[in-house]
């Protein structure tokens, strides 16, 4: 086991932020586009679904394939399929591009993050919880930064100013050539065998699980995200809508309460890792998704000042399970990192694109704030959590 690389952490982190960034600018967009096109809350729930569905479906086939034939510079790839999409949403004048440029920056997540996720684990040193914390907090920070980007750039110059952040890429793929680097060194001849021993003592650490457990505890974990995902995404997708309808906020201001949610998420998803490295996975999962109901149930009745730090609350609550999940499914299956890492980040945004869609449909039949009247119901699926198999040795 190598020890623990921070500078290669800390620069995956990095480049996450930046891809991330890029990628929360087209919800950040959603009200301009929504005004501009005439465009209906299904259109865009549609719009995230496209974003959403490349990414579900790539990432597995992604992971799966980089297990047996690692790519260390695939992660320029992803991001320069990234900028791609990006230009071309800045451009996009009808619906159809506007889903095509969306379609775009989901393939290039799709091949970012399993492989990305497996060089985190690589350069953990055993601290898996910690480097997985650490590589989707630049993720989290590079969303929340989409909404602050949109109130002071986008939504005072409009669409075609998306092309500015396109050079954020260039700095992305500059750095990831660097790690690149890295990850080629240690897959070298001389570093394999290594890698191999660890991989060893990775599966005799996780105790042989039957295979029926591990696929009870799979389907477990998609129900998890399933919850956690349709309620963010309800957040991420109409927070803004919610605030403008209810309390009748400018688009500005409304961005504002949006980046407080995200950054809620931020502080989440480090104290979930950190946490889940000292008392184990389980515990921080529980937490996490059946913590957060009194907190929404209680949202759609607050006024604007309890709305808003309620919705901070959950985003904390909810983002802690993401590393824990993540982590424990590798743990599950060792030696299929990236498939494990394909398959949840994957799920992420597949079953939060579902989600958009179908929450956008229910928003036209009745009302925004009927979303958030359902929604926390979805959050009880967290009793699910009580069947999840324990492993030989994981924290009690």
């Amino acid at each position: 086991m190598y020890a623990t690389s921070f500078s290669v952490i800390l620069s995956l982190g990095f480049c996450h932020l930046l891809n991330d960034m890029m990628q929360s600018l087209v919800p950040a967009l959603y009200p301009i586009l929504k005004g501009s096109y005439g465009l209906s809350f299904s259109q865009v729930g549609m719009i995230t679904l496209a974003f959403q569905c490349t990414a579900s479906m790539l990432q597995p086939l992604v992971g799966l394939y980089t297990d047996r034939r690692p790519q260390p510079y695939s992660l320029t790839v992803g991001i320069g399929i990234t900028m791609v999409g990006l230009l071309l949403m800045s451009r996009a004048s009808s619906y159809p591009a506007i889903l095509l440029a969306a379609m775009l920056i989901g393939m290039g997540s799709s091949i970012f993050h399993p492989e990305a996720s497996r060089v985190a684990r690589m350069a953990a040193g055993g601290r898996y919880g910690l480097a997985q914390s650490l590589f989707q907090v630049g993720g989290n920070i590079g969303s929340a930064s989409g909404p602050l980007l949109a109130a002071f750039v986008v939504v005072p110059r409009g669409q075609s100013s998306i092309a500015w952040f396109s050079g954020l890429a260039l700095v992305a793929i500059f750095v990831l050539i660097q790690v690149g680097g890295w990850y080629s060194r240690h897959r070298s001849p001389a570093a394999r065998p290594a890698a191999r021993s660890a991989t060893v003592v990775d599966a005799t650490s996780a105790a042989a699980l039957p295979r029926r457990k591990v696929m009870m505890a799979v389907a477990i974990l998609v129900a998890l995200l399933f919850s956690k995902n349709v309620y963010s995404a309800s957040l991420g997708s109409y927070y803004t809508f919610y605030l403008i309808d209810k309390f009748q906020l400018p688009v500005q201001t409304a961005q504002f309460y949006l980046f407080a949610f995200l950054a809620g998420i931020v502080a989440g998803t480090i104290a979930g890792g950190m946490v889940g490295d000292h008392v184990g996975r389980i515990p921080v999962i529980w937490f996490s998704i059946l913590g957060a109901l009194p907190f929404a149930l209680a949202l759609p009745h607050a006024n604007l000042f309890w709305t808003g730090i309620l919705a901070v609350l959950i985003a904390f609550i909810m983002a802690s399970a993401f590393s824990a999940i993540l982590v424990y499914a590798q743990e599950l299956m060792p030696g299929r990192v990236g498939l494990a890492a394909g398959m949840f980040y994957g799920f992420s945004f597949g079953l939060g694109g579902l989600g958009a869609a179908a929450l956008g449909r229910l928003a036209d039949y009745t009302s925004i704030a009927t979303v958030y009247r359902v929604c926390p119901f979805l959050l009880l699926l967290g009793l699910l959590t009580a069947f999840l198999p324990r492993r030989h040795g994981a924290p009690r």
